[in-house]
């Protein structure tokens, strides 16, 4: 892969809030999934666990619980942190440990896209239904859960500050 079709990628990912019917094929979701664990991770810590939800059921009912999920996607990746696995990184380790599933987040966004996949992180969400509905134990807390399906229409880029307005060299 070349620097442009990475640029492109980047620039081209959006946040897709509506979906239309289509399954995502397992070796698509595997690919995904793959792109969040080759996340860098403070101490190689790797505290993400992911939660992939594709019954239409289980869908519904944690559409109900989060007022920040539109449309009928056809995966929820439930993005989780394992505190076990945060607590070794001492004092720091759970904001490191946002860092590190914000991060796997990321690519797994990123390679939705370039899969031709839509999808839109959700904080908006009842963490404690979330962890009901799913049987999450008590040591894994849900962070964000990203939507996936496939769009007819991708939303046009939002504009964006230029680089002389918040790129300081040396010194702010």
């Amino acid at each position: 892969m070349c620097l442009e079709d990475i640029i492109r990628v980047i620039k081209g990912r959006r946040c897709v809030r509506s979906f239309r019917e289509g399954e995502i094929p397992n070796e698509y979701i595997h690919k995904i999934l793959e792109a969040g664990i080759w996340a860098p991770s403070g101490g190689n810590i790797q505290p993400w666990e992911f939660i992939v939800v594709r019954n239409r059921d289980m869908i519904d009912k944690i559409k109900l619980v989060s007022p920040g999920l539109f449309g009928d996607p056809s995966v929820i990746i439930v993005v989780c942190i394992n505190l076990e696995k945060a607590k070794r990184g001492g004092r720091i380790g759970e904001s490191m440990a946002i860092i590190d599933v914000s991060m796997a987040a990321q690519n797994i966004m990123l390679v939705a896209y370039a899969l031709g996949i839509g999808s839109c992180p959700i904080v908006s969400f009842s963490k404690t239904a979330v962890k009901e509905l799913l049987d999450i134990p008590k040591y894994v807390e849900p962070i964000l859960l990203i939507t996936l399906g496939y769009t007819d229409k991708w939303p046009n880029p939002p504009a964006r500050r230029p680089l002389e307005e918040v790129v300081h060299y040396e010194k702010y």
